[in-house]
């Protein structure tokens, strides 16, 4: 058994889908401590672990993110809202954190720290603390690469000689101009941390100075990179304690009744049904013979219920996407990561929208592996949505695809390789 005490440190979006791996590294001996939002202290505690709220660092939950920077809201460019979010979201907070981790090690005098991608002080601690530091992608790989376009268009990887030299033109200038003041700021809070100025671009820094980096999925669902970083390594998909998720479960009707089933989920944060669900809904109001599951995160479920009666709907707070995803045909969602993984490891095939907070960059992994099809656009329209779900049926290739990477992600034991690279920080 080991002794060793584990602090998880992350940012409040990120802390589902750490949870059943927090619980397993537990029940092999690790004493688990975890530093985020004082919103996740009830999930986290009943899960037996323990728990240290954000005290000088400030949790903005994600549905109040543009009431706490209204000029964010104003930013509709998917680059321009993605530099706002990495500056004023996860770079300035950097002293906060530090100062909050120096008080949780005077209670919790930690072995290693394991954070998420988006925890941008991760590379402040080994200097700080003396202790190994290991990062989780919960996301697209998004390190920067000469074989991969900049991370936060969507983009997909150039073919042609042309692409390809626009694409390196690009890079350049979004790495050097564009997001220049947030690398500035990055270095300012570096300095003051008697660490040397770093010449990668930050979120590069946050992968290639962890001592490991633990990408969620599998290489067959990201683009290849001849220059990737020998820390990374894919561990398969990570998911949330099933405990820990609520779940609205049986469902009222039986899935085998239906020609072919479609579940819908754009996320809980925001939550506006009009950008998917209805029109989804409104896609099939006339077709009985598809059964429709929409979750909606506990937002206005009730309403959505007495908008649409139709029997062949199913409306619920929440669903176990794992016991679900073996009935379903097609799934319909705004590219959560997470989601889009359950959704593979079943061999269930995909319709994927969404531009921001890096939807358009799963969206586009989505397309480019031919996993289903990608709709360019935070508002799908009913018809598109109609069309997408035919095409993706009809087409049997987007299945055997999803079902081709499906067999790639159960050769990953995920708890299992994650806690042998978290063992090799102390050569165990």
């Amino acid at each position: 058994m080991n002794a060793k005490k584990l602090l998880v440190a992350t940012t409040p979006d990120s802390v589902r889908p750490l949870t059943a791996l927090a619980v397993y590294l537990q029940s092999q001996g690790y004493e688990v401590g975890w530093y985020t939002g004082p919103s996740y202290e009830s999930l986290i505690t009943k899960l037996g672990l323990g728990f240290y709220p954000f005290e000088r660092a400030q949790e903005v939950p994600a549905t109040e993110v543009n009431q706490v920077w209204p000029q964010r809201k104003k930013l509709t460019r998917t680059l321009t809202r993605f530099r706002f979010d990495l500056t004023h979201r996860f770079l300035a907070p950097i002293p906060d954190f530090l100062t909050d981790l120096k008080a949780v090690y005077a209670q919790f005098p930690f072995d290693a720290v394991l954070c998420d991608m988006a925890f941008m002080a991760a590379p402040f601690l080994k200097s700080i603390f003396k202790v190994p530091v290991g990062v989780f992608g919960l996301g697209p790989l998004g390190v920067s690469s000469s074989d991969a376009p900049p991370y936060g268009l969507g983009w997909q990887p150039a073919q042609s000689l042309l692409s390809k030299s626009r694409q390196r033109l690009l890079k350049y200038w979004v790495r050097n101009y564009f997001f220049k003041p947030s690398t500035q700021l990055y270095n300012t809070f570096r300095k003051q941390y008697g660490l040397p100025a770093s010449r990668d671009f930050c979120p590069d820094a946050v992968l290639r100075e962890a001592d490991v980096y633990l990408q969620s999925g599998v290489p067959g669902f990201e683009y290849q990179r001849r220059d990737l970083s020998p820390n990374v390594q894919f561990v398969g998909p990570l998911f949330p304690y099933r405990a820990a998720m609520p779940v609205s479960w049986p469902l009222r009707v039986c899935p085998k009744r239906y020609q072919r089933v479609v579940l819908v989920s754009q996320g809980m944060h925001p939550f506006d049904p009009q950008k998917l669900l209805i029109p989804t809904l409104k896609a099939f109001s006339s077709d009985p013979s598809t059964l429709v599951i929409a979750t909606t995160g506990g937002h206005q479920t009730q309403q959505l219920r007495q908008q649409f009666p139709q029997a062949h709907f199913v409306l619920e707070d929440y669903v176990d996407f794992q016991a679900l995803m073996p009935q379903v045909h097609v799934f319909v969602t705004n590219a959560g990561y997470a989601s889009i993984l359950a959704a593979v490891q079943h061999g269930v095939p995909i319709v994927a929208t969404g531009l921001h907070e890096g939807k358009n960059e799963i969206a586009a992994r989505v397309a480019y592996f031919r996993l289903g099809i990608r709709l360019k656009t935070e508002t799908a329209t009913a018809r598109a949505i109609r069309k997408a779900v035919d095409q993706v049926v009809q087409q049997g290739s987007y299945r055997r695809n999803v079902k081709r990477l499906a067999k790639e992600c159960a050769r990953y034991p995920v708890h299992e390789l994650c806690h042998q690279h978290i063992q090799r920080f102390w050569g165990e």
